[in-house]
């Protein structure tokens, strides 16, 4: 049925992609190949909404490696016909995730919001570069739109705040210990880490695993990052902090950066950061907020409240495409100290980014970025935002919210689950155990807790099989 117009296009023979444009007399071909593949992503989209529909047809690796009912990955030597990209589009949706499912229950980064989608499609149809505002004017004054309104709602005043959009969370938190270290060590840009004394940075024992990646790949080392305690909650102790800031201090090491996090990735935990605000502002250390999950939460003037504090910090992690379900990928570093991005960052190519241009040349951003490419990621979450305006995106989350406590509610009267806190949940994480008939009497201890665990890998195994 979807390749019914590709077939019919030539008497002779099913065209080639040579017969797309820019071929002369390509128009037709190319409108009715298009036409076609909006059919199948029509189809897809619609089916991904029905609960009815799998969430996966599950493969093992060989099974795909080898083909598929006439799917295969293997590269030809010959082109191959339009019917057949075709056939190929469609078996390449139908054996991944739907990540839009209504049953999809896996990573942060889900749904199919349908306005960002289309936002996705007009990128990548623009295909252009964000690195000058020559190649990419429209894109480039969006991003600082969207970047001056992300500050506005962290809480930052008109003349402070800068940043960019990266290639996701771990990225943008590797931008702020990047920062910060040019903050307190700008040296550090021409002669090395060798000029500087040992630093070290602390972050939670609940934190993302990016501030350890982010130390690593800065030559600061995993070792030289204290991991500080959490309570039962998951919430970084102040106390903790402190203490573990002076013992670094006493073995002779230079402490400059903390990271707190506003919804942790297991419990959905947000640190105390008025206290750690405090702590970073008495020993002078840059206070790095990781809101990649819980940024989300700003929207909302029910639930901002648990990100009180976040405007003290001197850079923030915020990724729409998590709780404001942009697609992938969508996140922002926000920097409190305008202008440091461009002198950490500035090497002045000469042929990207000359000083005597016809135009105001600050709007070429490429030159305060680690990339020289990149990708337009800003044109999605400012459609996302006409479409539902800042309300529409408070809205949003409250009813993700309102769906976890109803939830939490439910399993809270069932005796075949345990929720691991009793208190209702900050976020939208819903932490619980289900507990199989044949351990329902048996105490709490470790011996349960093993056997708990094992079932729940059973459980994972089989979801696969029924996917």
């Amino acid at each position: 049925g979807s390749i019914a117009n590709i077939e019919k296009m030539s008497p002779d023979r099913v065209p080639l992609c040579l017969d797309l444009l820019p071929a002369l007399s390509g128009e037709d071909t190319t409108k009715d190949f298009f036409q076609e593949l909006v059919n199948i992503l029509l189809s897809y989209v619609c089916k991904s909404f029905r609960r009815s529909s799998k969430v996966l047809d599950f493969h093992h690796p060989h099974q795909l490696r080898e083909g598929l009912e006439g799917f295969s990955l293997e590269l030809p030597d010959q082109p191959e016909n339009l019917e057949q990209l075709l056939v190929d589009c469609r078996d390449t949706l139908k054996y991944g995730v739907k990540t839009g499912h209504p049953r999809f229950f896996n990573q942060l980064s889900s749904g199919l919001d349908v306005i960002g989608l289309a936002g996705e499609w007009l990128t990548s149809t623009a295909n252009t570069n964000m690195f000058t505002y020559e190649v990419s004017p429209v894109f480039i004054l969006m991003e600082e739109v969207l970047l001056r309104k992300m500050q506005e709602i962290v809480g930052w005043s008109e003349e402070e705040g800068d940043g960019v959009f990266c290639p996701g969370g771990t990225m943008s938190n590797l931008y702020s210990v990047l920062l910060a270290r040019y903050h307190f060590f700008p040296e550090v840009k021409t002669k090395g880490m060798t000029a500087l004394p040992r630093l070290i940075l602390f972050t939670s024992a609940h934190s993302h695993y990016s501030v350890k990646k982010s130390a690593a790949v800065l030559g600061i080392g995993s070792e030289n990052v204290v991991v500080v305690k959490c309570n039962d909650r998951g919430k970084m102790i102040p106390a903790e902090l402190e203490s573990s800031i002076i013992t670094a201090k006493d073995q002779g090491c230079v402490p400059f950066y903390v990271n707190a996090t506003a919804g942790t990735t297991v419990y959905g935990a947000f640190d105390p950061l008025n206290a750690i605000a405090d702590i970073c502002e008495s020993h002078g250390l840059w206070l790095h907020v990781d809101a990649a999950w819980g940024g989300g939460l700003l929207m909302s003037n029910l639930h901002r409240v648990k990100l009180q504090g976040i405007e003290r910090a001197w850079s923030v992690t915020w990724n729409p495409h998590k709780m404001m379900g942009a697609p992938l990928q969508c996140s922002a570093i926000l920097v409190k100290k305008r202008g440091l991005l461009k002198d950490c960052n500035q090497m002045c190519a000469e042929y990207l980014f000359q000083t005597d241009k016809h135009y105001d040349t600050s709007y070429d951003t490429g030159d305060k970025t680690i990339q020289c490419g990149r990708h337009v990621d800003v044109f999605k979450l400012w459609l996302m935002w006409k479409a539902k305006g800042s309300e529409g995106f408070g809205s949003q989350v409250n009813k993700c919210l309102e769906n976890a406590e109803h939830l939490f509610d439910k399993l809270n009267q069932r005796p075949d689950f345990e929720l691991v806190f009793k208190s209702k949940p900050e976020h939208s994480n819903v932490c619980f155990w289900y507990i199989p008939p044949s351990l329902r009497n048996m105490p709490p201890g470790p011996e349960r807790n093993r056997r708990l665990h094992e079932v729940m890998l059973h459980l994972g195994s089989l979801m696969l099989v029924i996917y």
